[in-house]
């Protein structure tokens, strides 16, 4: 991207990721909208940033950021003395969002929304396999086809929702749209019973969840009081032939003791996220039959990132014209998100 022929009274912004994440963020079309909208600055990559931010960040008001920004620290900030916004093509802000930001009283918005919907929909599509028990299913498929009595489905079935997220309240969303007569329990300390009720959620605590749930959906952001969350003692609870969907943040799940489970045959997990990351060679998790392991593919994948660049530029747009931002991410709520 170059800089282009806007009259000055357009702010002037700098889009800062990894080299050539812009040419798959912001498509062509979304690249003639942003011009439109701002005298945009060369692309810088974070390379470039942390050896200097040079007369692009020092003149920009908007920040364009994706993956590969630096930590926005108040070093790099004295660099940016215009900056006044900083407007996130992908998702979390908490990699590169220090105090310094807020200090400076910058506006951060983030296309965590435009990345909830893939994993949403991703996550019920493992509902789905798990509600059929798809993994135990198929490791025993050269032994015999089940008898029809023995094979699971999805009505009725209780879904419990760990955390009442972006993506849980959609995951809640669209068990509510199915026909399947999905029963869904919701375990998050910030929602109410009436709250719950309004999303379709029965809000119970978390061992009640496990307690009661065929199938365990992770969509809690990773905190010091949601690390190991799902330790031995909540697995143990998950009944019988049920399942751990974990869409969310690694760490959040007891790795050994969810390794243990799914050694005995008793539970099936469908991790997209693990603790480590990846899972080195050899580890149990990616040889059981009733395991499948994904390297994070749940958000936005190939041509999806484009999602976020149209979010991103969308922002820029109710930035520039004066609008709240949808995707605004405040001081507050940061803790709390993913």
């Amino acid at each position: 991207m170059t800089a282009g022929t806007e009259p000055p009274d357009r702010p002037r912004a700098v889009c800062v990721m990894n080299p050539g994440t812009a040419d798959l963020v912001l498509a062509d079309d979304q690249r003639a909208r942003l011009s439109a909208l701002v005298r945009l600055a060369p692309d810088l990559s974070g390379a470039d940033l942390g050896t200097g931010p040079g007369a692009a960040l020092a003149d920009a008001e908007i920040l364009v950021s994706g993956w590969g920004c630096p930590r926005l620290t108040a070093d790099v900030l004295a660099g940016a003395p215009q900056l006044r916004a900083v407007i996130h093509a992908a998702g979390t802000v908490k990699p590169i969002v220090s105090e310094a930001v807020w200090e400076r009283g910058i506006v951060v918005s983030s296309a965590a929304d435009a990345n909830a919907g893939p994993v949403a929909s991703y996550t019920v599509a493992l509902i789905t396999l798990a509600a059929r028990r798809t993994l135990t299913t198929a490791a025993g498929y050269a032994d015999g086809w089940p008898d029809f009595a023995d094979r699971s489905g999805a009505d009725g079935l209780t879904v419990g929702i760990i955390g009442a997220s972006r993506i849980g309240r959609r995951v809640i969303a669209e068990l509510g749209r199915s026909d399947a007569g999905f029963r869904v329990l919701l375990s998050d300390p910030y929602v109410t019973d009436e709250e719950a009720r309004r999303l379709g959620a029965e809000r119970v605590e978390l061992a009640d969840l496990c307690a009661r749930s065929a199938v365990v959906s992770v969509h809690a952001p990773l905190l010091p009081q949601t690390t190991g969350l799902l330790d031995a003692a909540m697995l143990a609870l998950i009944p019988d032939r049920g399942a751990l969907i974990n869409t969310a943040r690694g760490a959040i799940v007891d790795t050994d003791a969810l390794t243990a489970e799914c050694a005995s045959g008793r539970l099936e997990a469908y991790l997209d996220v693990t603790t480590p990351e990846p899972l080195p060679p050899g580890h149990p998790l990616l040889s059981l039959p009733n395991v499948l392991v994904t390297p994070h593919i749940a958000g936005t994948q190939g041509s999806e990132v484009r999602r976020l660049g149209r979010y991103a530029v969308a922002e820029v747009a109710r930035w520039v014209a004066g609008e709240p931002l949808l995707g605004e991410v405040t001081r507050e709520a940061l803790p709390r998100l993913a």
